[in-house]
């Protein structure tokens, strides 16, 4: 309670006789507004502008039909155009990972962009049993860690299930970028604020598909509402065995995958 402390010294100096329910009201005006109030808010004034979209109507996720990411890295260059994502290969919203399976069973991971998980030695040809890429960018989680951590309340989750970052909120501790779970946050170095994919929430709203899943040469990336029984993504999850990265941590990622190697983390 240190602004209520502050008004009630501020009211001694002054020697004003405040009475016990006004000070209760001045002190709730000087809370800051939840995430979740704020989200709602910013739903609302985002509907006057949207053709009337409710966000409470919908429900997203992502799926990714590993099979079919050829490593082409167009997913990344339009992530990193549409959102200003800086052109640093270390700033990620979206990456993808090669993963190479050695004959003598060992694994090698690589980033075919960010430089972060390389290979120690050079692997020949002749020692590969088989590679595969894995597309990853935030998990959209149900129960997500960061916004848990988040001292200030700048990291939320909308009524359609994504997480968001208030950039005039944010103070850049990086509480959130430790919890996450999936190495999926960054601090940006112009705003100093955390950074992350928003599923290209500006785009989503409009009836746009996120510019990863739009210039996909293979369709690996599938993007939909998992309340609509004609979206894309429900009948990806229905027709193909699904997984998802780190169950075991309960955050519930609405990243849906088919075919994921038991390899992969």
């Amino acid at each position: 309670m240190f602004v209520g402390s502050v008004i009630i010294r501020t009211c001694r100096r002054k020697g004003c006789d405040m009475k016990r329910r006004d000070l209760l009201k001045n002190i709730i005006l000087f809370i800051p507004v939840s995430g979740a109030f704020r989200a709602t808010i910013q739903a609302a004034q985002a509907n006057s502008d949207l053709n009337g979209y409710h966000p409470e109507n919908h429900y997203y996720g992502m799926g990714i039909e590993v099979a079919k990411c050829i490593g082409c890295g167009k997913c990344i260059e339009a992530c990193k155009i549409e959102n200003n994502v800086p052109r640093e290969p270390f700033f990620f919203r979206t990456w993808v990972e090669r993963y190479i399976i050695k004959k003598d069973s060992s694994v090698a991971v690589e980033s075919i962009h960010t430089g972060g998980k390389q290979p120690k030695e050079t692997i020949e040809e002749k020692d590969i049993l088989r590679s595969f890429f894995v597309p990853k960018t935030c998990n959209q989680c149900a129960n997500p860690p960061c916004v848990q951590v988040c001292p200030v309340g700048a990291t939320f989750s909308t009524d359609d299930g994504v997480v968001l970052v208030d950039r005039d909120r944010c103070i850049g501790c990086r509480y959130c970028i430790q919890a996450c779970p999936f190495g999926a946050r960054y601090l940006h170095p112009q705003t100093r604020t955390a950074d992350k994919c928003t599923f290209c929430y500006h785009r989503v709203v409009k009836g746009l598909l996120p510019a990863c899943v739009e210039v996909c040469p293979t369709q690996a990336r599938i993007f939909g509402d998992l309340r609509s029984r004609a979206s894309e993504l429900v009948r990806f999850q229905r027709m193909n065995k699904i997984h998802v990265l780190k169950p075991y941590l309960n955050t519930e990622p609405k990243v849906y995958y088919s075919g994921l190697d038991g390899v992969v983390n």
